[in-house]
């Protein structure tokens, strides 16, 4: 059994004030995408790599690859409209068997930790299809000017990424979700609406995704720090 790790790399970064997309700025003199792959070549179970980008970008992440050697890449392939689209592009790229694992996890949270990643594929042996998640911490509640009402957050979970399924699975809700034109946020919105069981993994505060403006300055800060 292989476990391959599908990395979507083909955002814009909207929510940012940089023209380049978070992925690709650099901190301490190499690309964010450049440490979120380093923790998928470090891990042992992972055998393959896979990035799905814009072809604008397929020259920088060659150069990526060989420059830091990373030798786990297998394929850099292109990235669709969406998320879902890209995902299914590289998962069709892979020549896997039925009962192969896949990781997906973003591009841009750099800091999962060792101990997630292996956490989150040893389950998926035993459960199939796991997502890492956080329980909320904060109070929790509707509204919209004015708070509505309380929401208990005992049962509430913050999703994130590495998502690990069987190969089969993951192509299933895949080509399900594409048959029947269902958009999700994520694979596990995917694999779940297929009808299959999805099993929580205890995620990190540290597996935070960079998205604003104020989450490139914290990375930046944590990497100069780290530099020191």
């Amino acid at each position: 059994m292989k476990c391959y790790a599908i990395i979507p790399s083909g955002g814009s970064g909207l929510r940012t004030s940089h023209k380049t997309p978070k992925q690709y700025m650099r901190f301490g003199n190499k690309e964010l995408i450049v440490y979120t792959l380093e923790v998928f070549q470090k891990c042992e179970e992972i055998d393959e790599i896979v990035i799905a980008a814009r072809p604008g970008y397929f020259n920088l992440l060659h150069n990526i690859k060989e420059k830091h050697s990373l030798k786990k890449i297998s394929g850099i392939v292109e990235g669709g409209a969406e998320r879902q689209h890209s995902v299914y592009n590289s998962l069709k790229f892979l020549n896997a068997s039925a009962e192969d694992l896949v990781a997906v996890h973003d591009a841009a949270r750099p800091m999962l930790p060792q101990k997630v990643l292996k956490e989150a594929i040893n389950s998926a042996k035993i459960f199939d299809s796991v997502v890492v998640a956080i329980n909320a911490k904060d109070t929790m509640f509707n509204g919209r000017e004015n708070v509505d009402s309380y929401i208990n957050r005992e049962n509430i979970f913050y999703a994130q990424t590495p998502q690990v399924f069987r190969y089969h699975i993951l192509m299933d809700a895949m080509q399900k979700a594409e048959k029947n034109n269902f958009l999700g946020t994520d694979e596990s919105m995917l694999v779940k609406n297929a009808f299959y069981d999805v099993k929580i993994v205890s995620g990190s505060s540290l597996n935070f995704k960079i998205t604003t403006d104020e989450d490139i300055e914290l990375f930046d800060a944590l990497i100069k720090k780290e530099l020191r």
